[in-house]
């Protein structure tokens, strides 16, 4: 496998896709009944094969992701051979980015000396989608890059 395989839930919303799925293979519900009980690894591969195809086309369509921790936020703006990266660092210990009252606090705090910001661009070593993918594994999450656009437009002007 390329990446993970998707949980339970990810595939019970995505009921109607393994179906297709399934079906562009020429396996239909009876058969693949009959794969799950006679050739459980073969299930797998197919399980394994199917979250490959989903990851690949997330991730190829993923431009924005971010990370939270209780001191920093890290956003990323991913391009076809790089990622550009915003980092907000809280110099205030107590702060917790990751509760309503610590993203407040950023809104209130943003320009002032209680906040590091770094910006930075680094060329992918591996795979675009592989590198993304690690960044999710990381703790990342996709996301429309409300925030990532707002700072970027500050910092650009």
């Amino acid at each position: 496998m390329k990446y993970t395989r998707l949980t339970k839930e990810q595939f019970e919303e995505l009921t109607q896709e393994f179906s297709t799925f399934l079906a562009t293979q020429t396996i239909d519900k009876v058969e693949w009944d009959t794969i799950k009980a006679e050739k459980p690894e073969v299930a797998e591969q197919e399980l394994d094969v199917f979250s490959d195809l989903v990851w690949e086309g997330v991730l190829t369509r993923a431009e924005y992701l971010e990370h939270f921790s209780k001191n920093h936020i890290f956003l990323f703006r991913s391009f076809d051979t790089y990622v550009q990266s915003i980092v907000l660092k809280s110099l205030v210990a107590e702060v917790d980015f990751l509760t309503k009252e610590g993203l407040q606090w950023l809104s209130d705090n943003m320009f002032t000396d209680n906040i590091e910001m770094k910006t930075g661009k680094k060329e992918f070593s591996d795979e675009r989608n592989s590198s993304l993918f690690g960044l999710i594994q990381q703790g990342a999450f996709l996301s429309e890059g409300q925030l990532y656009k707002q700072i970027n437009t500050i910092i650009e002007s």
